[in-house]
């Protein structure tokens, strides 16, 4: 689409206000010069012409006016929260055009912020659920006796409530976020440790879905969650909450797809570039048909997949892999679905330092 100022405007109002002024005086000329041949009264071409002129300027009042009409339409549905509508006369070659494309990429624009700000309050709530949900489950084990209130219990549950914080940190932080700046906190760590906690947390909310849904066929505690590290000493340089939303999230995915008694492989190993990294996180599923891979993590696609557990699963809400990619394009990596003999296996790559992406 063309800016609005560029190029040249032959068909300018100015032009066309001109055009009006020199074709009235033409006519007026024109009648005079007849009456003066044909001896005609003069009241008869005042007139006439005064008929011609006011024709004249109807037509091209009509044609101002009417894209001013359209305009204040459409700028009263966008006023009311409707970002759907725009204005037709974009095309015009003079102001009036000029004013319908720039009318329309606002309209454009404050659609894209509001679609924006309701996936981010749908990103927040399903970020927000898993350290929740850990919470609880420790918790209840506590008042319910199954678990003492030992240091490691308390230990873990200090964790989740450090993660709830971070959270929190992140909504306080939505203007960066708005300008398309997030700030990435590197840094080096020890793989093996790392992924091993997240693989803990993924087991406590598993457990804690099975406690709180009683025995809805969407709980998944029945897959096995295998962690395959090498070398044991890897070490990778990376913001660890955010791979924190990717691994969750793969896991979460993997795990709602395997078939029952499955087995979920994360398994990391060192990347080309020193302290890089290079995921996999792989399932017995159904695995992803091809042409789906794409589409795969776009917001809200809950894919064509049917779940191994019928039509009453939980299908999730079609943000995990989403936040993942978005996760992962912050570092400068990459994340994709790769060729694999059975289920799905989707790999993520790591650079040894991350980039920023506006």
């Amino acid at each position: 689409m063309t800016r609005p100022g560029s190029g040249l405007r032959p068909f300018s109002i100015k032009a066309k206000l001109g055009t009006l002024v020199v074709v009235s005086v033409f006519i007026t000329t024109g009648l005079l010069m007849v009456a003066v041949r044909t001896r005609t009264e003069l009241r008869f071409i005042t007139v006439f012409s005064v008929i011609a002129t006011l024709l004249i300027t109807q037509f091209v009042a009509h044609g101002l006016t009417a894209p001013l009409d359209e305009m204040t339409r459409v700028a009263r549905s966008i006023s009311q929260g409707d970002y759907t509508r725009r204005v037709r006369g974009a095309g015009r070659r003079d102001e009036l055009g000029d004013l319908a494309q720039t009318i329309n990429l606002m309209a454009d624009d404050l659609e894209a912020v509001d679609l924006h700000r309701k996936e981010l309050v749908a990103n927040v709530s399903h970020e927000l659920r898993t350290p929740i949900a850990a919470l609880r489950a420790v918790l209840e084990n506590v008042v319910d006796g199954v678990s003492a209130a030992d240091p490691e219990t308390m230990r873990t549950a200090l964790k989740q409530t450090e993660r709830l914080g971070r959270l929190v940190e992140t909504l306080l932080d939505l203007s960066r976020l708005d300008n398309g700046v997030v700030t990435l906190k590197a840094r080096r760590f020890e793989v093996w440790p790392y992924l091993s906690g997240v693989l803990k947390e993924a087991n406590l909310a598993a457990s804690y879905r099975r406690l709180s849904s009683g025995s809805g066929n969407h709980t998944r505690t029945d897959v096995h969650l295998h962690l395959d590290v090498s070398p044991p000493e890897l070490t990778a340089h990376a913001d660890a909450e955010r791979l924190h939303q990717v691994v969750a999230n793969l896991i979460d995915n993997a795990v709602k797809h395997s078939p029952p008694h499955g087995r979920v492989t994360v398994r990391a190993r060192r990347g080309a570039l020193p302290e890089s990294l290079d995921l996999e996180v792989l399932d017995e599923g159904p695995g992803i048909p091809e042409s789906e891979r794409r589409r795969v993590f776009e917001r809200f696609n809950r894919g064509v997949v049917p779940s191994p557990h019928g039509p009453g699963s939980d299908g999730g809400t079609g943000l995990g892999l989403a936040i993942a990619r978005w996760a992962v394009d912050l570092h400068g990596g990459r994340i994709g679905v790769a060729e694999s003999a059975r289920g799905c296996r989707i790999q993520v790559t790591l650079p040894g330092i991350p980039q920023s992406r506006s």
